[in-house]
């Protein structure tokens, strides 16, 4: 009997490890129907799938031709003899099979261009993938757009940019991907080509209730292209709500789209400068930005927190002396609310939690105290020396210093992305970005705090930030001093802005 296609992905363990080291997640019927149904409009002889996995869009496509009788060769690609395995358990026949080889399509791609292509790709996080691997990847890249793409970039760019360049002339492309690919420093570049060789004939986003993968970390993204010219518009859709014939319906009718639906035709200049995953977002250049008050950096990073992040009863037992050690702060849970004060260490101290970091200043061996000396000699033991970004450092344990921030911001949440007022002066590690006031009086960091805290600069996250999965937003350095801080909220805090760069903040009473 067929086995069905998995409709819940494993949350955790060796399922889900197993899952994110080949970076399959299966698409769902409805989503795959509408994928099909967008390449197969022309009704061309071939579809081309080049990651088939479990063969989702080879049973979508089988049931189109079922409903229209139009004859269909079925081709694709995977590297994964398993997931080929999975889908002739899931009721592909081995005709259905015929045209799908067992290659890596983007290292070693078919000759053909394809009418049609429909690709939920592997998604396979750069530090995944073989150093071998990553440089032919690169290689490809700048033979195809030019340049190279950023070191960080998963699998799946290399992919999308693969199935573009098989493409054949006036063919289609539906991609499904994490947001991502619109988000990573990557981006800008990367879409700027893409919006100067291919057409848009949609981008489709969803909400948290109708993602197409619940369970997984990430925002998803479908978009709709054609090897034509660019047009100098693009619908931008919104899934709000489960509806699952909905999309499919609007793609083959987009005169009638479903309420489930929500359209915007945006700019195409537009869409590249505000980001293909974010809402439209027309630049009214009335706004300000957090850049124009304060500058930004991350977090210190130890490269070994069990070694250098210490509790107060570690730093007690080891005698460590209180010039080598700064009160500092490890995660964003351990900040319950928006102000952090010294009864907050006080009760991360009972609890057990790490508050001290070791910073030595990198001074010659034999200068220091026995206590700081023995306790070095113990991390060589424990081989901390030869830690990735340990094994960069001379001497190996000089660590970063910051200034103490007046501001922090907790950069990755679920619907709790916060500013915090550091009254406990402590510096923090990667959890936190570092935020520094151009005016550094005490009025002027409450007031910067302040603005920054208020909801409705809040709500502009979304705009700099990388999405994920249930309303969750990840904000770099860079991005975050593009936050826009809205002109009313300046306004009613009586404040004018001196011109970049800005060194105090300015009542305009």
């Amino acid at each position: 009997m067929p086995r069905a296609i998995p409709k819940v992905l494993p949350r955790a363990g060796e399922e889900r490890e197993a899952l994110r080291e080949k970076g399959q997640f299966w698409t769902p019927d409805w989503v795959a129907d509408a994928m099909v149904a967008y390449v197969l409009a022309d009704h061309p002889p071939c579809l081309f799938d080049p990651a088939v996995g479990a063969g989702a869009f080879l049973h979508a496509a089988r049931r189109w031709q079922r409903e229209t009788g139009s004859p269909l060769r079925l081709a694709g690609r995977d590297v994964d003899p398993a997931a080929l395995a999975a889908a002739r358990e899931s009721g592909l026949s081995e005709e259905d099979l015929a045209g799908v080889e067992l290659k890596d399509f983007v290292l070693d791609p078919p000759p053909a261009l394809f009418p049609a292509m429909v690709v939920n790709p592997p998604y396979v996080r750069h530090h995944r993938l073989a150093a071998e691997a990553k440089e032919k990847l690169q290689h490809f890249a700048r033979r195809l757009i030019g340049r190279s793409i950023d070191g960080r970039a998963g699998l799946h760019v290399f992919f999308f940019l693969r199935c573009l360049e098989r493409l054949q002339p006036g063919g289609r492309l539906a991609f499904i991907v994490s947001a991502d690919i619109c988000e990573g420093v990557f981006a800008q570049r990367l879409w700027e080509w893409v919006g100067r060789h291919y057409r848009f004939d949609a981008v489709i986003a969803f909400s948290a209730v109708a993602t197409p993968f619940p369970g997984v970390d990430t925002n998803a993204l479908l978009f709709l292209i054609r090897r034509l010219p660019p047009a100098a518009e693009f619908p931008w859709v919104f899934v709000q709500a489960s509806a699952p014939h909905d999309l499919r319906r609007w793609i083959e009718r987009p005169d009638q789209p479903p309420c489930t639906l929500k359209l915007s035709l945006r700019k195409l200049a537009e869409g590249l400068a505000t980001g293909l995953s974010r809402p439209p977002q027309e630049a009214s250049g009335e706004d300000f930005c957090l850049g124009d008050f304060a500058r930004v950096m991350r977090g210190i990073v130890t490269g070994d927190n069990d070694f250098f992040f210490l509790t107060s009863r570690q730093a007690a037992d080891l005698a460590m002396p209180e010039e080598f050690l700064v009160r500092a702060v490890g995660r964003t849970r351990d900040v319950q609310g928006e102000r952090l004060t010294g009864a907050d260490l006080e009760r991360l101290d009972a609890a057990g939690r790490p508050t001290f970091l070791l910073n030595v200043n990198g001074a010659a061996r034999g200068s220091f105290p026995d206590t700081v000396e023995r306790y070095l000699q113990e991390g060589e033991r424990r081989g901390v020396p030869g830690k990735t970004l340990i094994a960069l450092r001379r001497p190996w344990y000089k660590m970063e210093t910051r200034e103490t921030p007046p501001i922090l911001f907790a950069y990755l949440g679920r619907r709790n992305a916060r500013f915090i007022r550091n009254e406990a002066q402590v510096v923090p590690l990667t959890c936190l970005l570092c935020i520094y006031p151009h005016d550094k009086s005490p009025a002027g960091v409450e007031l910067l705090w302040r603005l920054v805290s208020d909801p409705r600069t809040i709500a502009n996250l979304k705009l700099v930030g990388k999405s994920y999965g249930g309303d969750a937003v990840k904000v770099e350095p860079r991005a975050l001093e593009r936050l826009p801080i809205p002109r009313a909220v300046i306004e009613e805090a009586g404040v004018a802005r001196h011109p970049r760069p800005a060194q105090s903040l300015e009542f305009a009473f």
